[in-house]
């Protein structure tokens, strides 16, 4: 009996298919492709030395997976992110790339944040031949000339010596020259990148180099390495440092009595709310790099509107309040690989890369474009002053003025206070 209701089943199914024809076949295939996600897979400092600017870092870029999801998504897919946690430790980076491709089956991958995190995963991204956008590295892709390397950090399109021309370029401006300079660097590969660029410009202008080394990481007391650097009587003392050697040096700088005609230079984590309100005062004078402040010609569409839902989203956390360093170009990174992408129509990486090497990108931190080897086409590392800075007042710099833009002469909107003191 069941046998026989069975039989008439699928004849009376058969029937009806051939009746309907290439309609029923339709609806017996699978969930069509396109509407599973576009998946992108990446490494994030959410813990250990990096960890607050990681998950500053993760928080905008939350905000863009939101802004585009809500208009769409990328080739009408919602778009979902596959991270891990690197510790801050560049051995756990090749691993967790490794398991993204093979076992995740990510789409697209973008960079952990930081030179140190970044060029460990090139290997196994370039082995793949897929898209790397990466979120603030130093001349990593040096070593690897990688065509669809693609780094969001304006340094320029010759990193080393981009990073600290506008330095040099300040400098040599001023009466009388500077003769002589003062090198040190954090023992990793940014700050050594960093002082590498910096010891090209001296020894290019002929100056005295009378003090390069470089001090360990996990130093807690650089006394001794101030008092060794005024010694030598530099006019400029150029730095390459990670927060805690940035606050360690500025306070020995200012106990000490640094006398120097330009001190700073490379020294990460002067740009954080944070530790900007805990230097306070000992911060005016310095002049340092940076990529985005609170300044009348740095006012590109949608900053603004992006640094309030930051801003929102960072209240009461353990991250930078303001967000002005490094969220607007986390948020930016992920706008020029979801434009590239809409724009190729497809998850082909070859024509991916081809479209970023040869357009322009509006982003929220202005118009982007690339070199040949992956870096900004033009430089647009900022060199601004700390000025009339007072202690214990983070809202001090929300406002222009606090840090004035130096260099380069495209969003200057100031001039320097020479020497330092």
């Amino acid at each position: 009996m069941k046998s026989t209701r069975k039989n008439a089943f699928r004849a009376s199914f058969k029937a009806i298919a051939v009746s309907m024809g290439i309609a029923v076949s339709m609806v017996l295939m699978p969930v069509a492709k396109a509407a599973d996600p576009v998946k992108i897979g990446f490494s994030m400092t959410l813990t250990g030395g990096l960890a607050a600017a990681g998950q500053a870092a993760l928080i905008a870029m939350n905000i863009w997976k939101d802004d585009v999801n809500a208009a769409g998504g990328l080739l009408g897919r919602q778009v979902e992110f596959v991270y891990y946690d690197d510790a801050t430790n560049p051995s756990k980076v090749p691993g967790i790339y490794t398991k993204l491709i093979n076992v995740d089956k990510v789409d697209l991958v973008v960079s952990s944040y930081g030179t140190n995190l970044i060029a460990p995963a090139m290997p196994i991204v370039m082995k793949k031949k897929m898209v790397y956008v990466a979120l603030f590295g130093l001349a990593v892709n040096d070593r690897f000339n990688y065509n669809n390397y693609f780094q969001i950090m304006p340094a320029g399109p010759e990193p080393k010596a981009d990073w600290s021309r506008g330095f040099f370029n300040l400098a040599m401006n001023q009466t009388p020259k500077p003769q002589s300079i003062a090198l040190l660097a954090a023992d990793s590969e940014f700050a050594k990148n960093a002082v590498a660029g910096a010891r090209g410009h001296a020894e290019s202008l002929g100056m005295n180099i009378v003090y390069d080394k470089t001090y360990p990481p996990g130093t807690a007391d650089f006394t001794p390495v101030v008092r060794a650097i005024m010694a030598t009587n530099p006019d400029l003392v150029y730095i390459g440092s990670y927060p805690p050697g940035s606050v360690g040096i500025t306070n020995a700088a200012n106990e000490l009595g640094l006398k120097a005609k330009m001190f700073g230079g490379g020294m990460v984590g002067l740009q954080y709310a944070g530790i900007q309100k805990t230097l306070g005062s000992k911060l005016n004078g310095i002049v340092n790099y940076d990529f985005w402040v609170p300044a009348s010609t740095l006012k590109f569409e949608g900053v603004e509107a992006f640094l309030a839902k930051y801003q929102a989203a960072a209240a009461g956390g353990k991250v930078d309040p303001l967000g002005h360093y490094l969220p607007p170009y986390a948020y930016a990174y992920l706008q020029v690989l979801g434009s590239a992408v809409n724009a190729v129509g497809e998850i082909d990486h070859a024509a991916i890369g081809e479209h970023i090497r040869n357009n322009t990108f509006d982003t929220v931190v202005g118009p982007v474009s690339f070199a040949p080897n992956g870096e900004w086409a033009n430089t647009r590392t900022l060199q601004v002053q700390f000025r009339d800075i007072k202690d214990n007042d983070m809202s001090q710099f929300e406002n222009e003025g606090t840090r004035v833009v130096l260099y380069p002469d495209s969003v200057k909107n100031g001039e320097i206070v020479y020497p330092y003191k």
